[in-house]
């Protein structure tokens, strides 16, 4: 493996692994949402979003990095693995979201829209 290929994995790596540190917030839109639903619902609707976005985040990271690491394998340049890397992040954010909260979740998030 060329010198070249390992660097940009460590970069890749290094990149990659700074949003899994970060805290998760929610944002305004879901902070709105917490607001609006019923009283004796709300930590439960905070918890399930935070859950949602943890799984969002989880899944980026793990696509990402499975989508470079196979274009690196199978011996792509820096702009196939670039893209490789960028298509595995969208599918395991899109993954992520949907798998990221359990039935109860869903069932809470549906009752508060």
């Amino acid at each position: 493996m060329s010198t070249f290929k390992i660097l940009l994995g460590a970069a890749l790596v290094a990149f990659v692994a700074q949003p899994a540190i970060a805290d998760t917030k929610l944002g305004p839109k879901d902070r709105a949402r917490v607001a609006r639903s019923a009283a004796g619902e709300r930590d439960e609707v905070r918890y399930c979003l935070i859950q949602r976005k943890k799984g969002e985040k989880k899944g980026t990271i793990i696509g990402a990095a499975g989508g470079a690491g196979t274009a690196v394998i199978a011996g792509g340049n820096l702009g196939e693995t670039l893209l490789a890397g960028g298509a595995g992040a969208l599918a395991g954010n899109l993954i992520g979201k949907g798998s990221g909260t359990n039935r109860r979740c869903d069932e809470v998030l549906a009752r508060n829209p």
